[in-house]
């Protein structure tokens, strides 16, 4: 089987707790008896956000399994790549990233839109994806990952500031039939839907979580809940091709 951890959402912001947070989860996976396929951080990795908070990032997001990190809302791409990624010539464009595991494959898409909060896949984007699905041998698997659900997840707050624009994702995925599912962030909680007539998993978030519409809020501003720990996702690509998905909550250590 194939294992693929998920973390989203960690606004690193210079502060001990986002760093407290992101560090516990990252020892968590480096310390599992088993060599993960993959470790996907889906997003706002930055607060901010500024070049120290990158920094940061880079020294807290090292793991012994392969990793992967695209941007999200919070994030800024040229700073993304220069911080955090280390190229010297970072340019203004996507920053679309690609895992060849071994038996599958991870595509993890900017669907960031610059000085924005909503999210947009650009046509180079859709062109990249689209390319390498069809590179890619049809009874590999491929998980497609972006930081914006493209789809409404009766969250009035992350609803507003979605992926738009999903038609052109979903008439690409009908075209690639070996599209397994999509991975995604930003909504601060566990959700399980479909997008494309395949699974859309969200990963909740490692800063904070967020207070459902139907659950108990003090005021139009308390829908963030900054005393639930971390959690974080597994999905599991088995032999017999069925995926399958695990949440897990990370206790910090004190």
């Amino acid at each position: 089987m194939k294992v693929i951890a998920q973390l989203s959402d960690v606004h690193i912001d210079g502060g001990p707790r986002a760093a407290a947070r992101t560090r516990a989860v990252m020892e968590y996976l480096d310390a599992l008896p088993y060599d993960l396929d993959a470790v996907l951080v889906s997003g706002d990795i930055a607060d901010t956000p500024t070049a120290a908070e990158y920094e940061e990032a880079r020294e807290l997001l090292v793991s012994r399994h392969p990793l992967v990190v695209c941007p999200g809302n919070h994030d800024e791409r040229t700073a993304f790549r220069r911080g955090l990624l280390g190229q010297e010539d970072p340019g203004f464009g996507p920053v679309n990233q690609v895992l060849h595991g071994e038996g599958f494959v991870l595509a993890a898409c900017d669907s960031s839109v610059p000085g924005e909060h909503h999210g947009r896949l650009e046509d180079s984007t859709l062109a990249w994806l689209d390319a390498i699905l069809t590179r890619t041998p049809h009874e590999v698997p491929v998980l497609v990952a972006f930081h914006h659900p493209p789809v409404p997840l009766h969250t009035p707050y992350v609803d507003d500031i979605r992926q738009f624009g999903e038609e052109r994702l979903a008439e690409l995925a009908h075209r690639h039939p070996h599209v397994r599912a999509f991975l995604c962030g930003h909504a601060h909680t566990a959700a399980v839907t479909t997008f494309a007539g395949r699974p859309l998993l969200v990963a909740p978030g490692v800063a904070s979580s967020i207070r459902l519409p139907w659950e108990r809020q003090a005021g139009p501003d308390h829908h963030i809940h900054l005393d639930e720990p971390p959690c974080i996702a597994f999905h599991v690509l088995g032999d017999d091709g069925r995926l399958t998905t695990h949440y897990r909550i990370v206790v910090e250590r004190r």
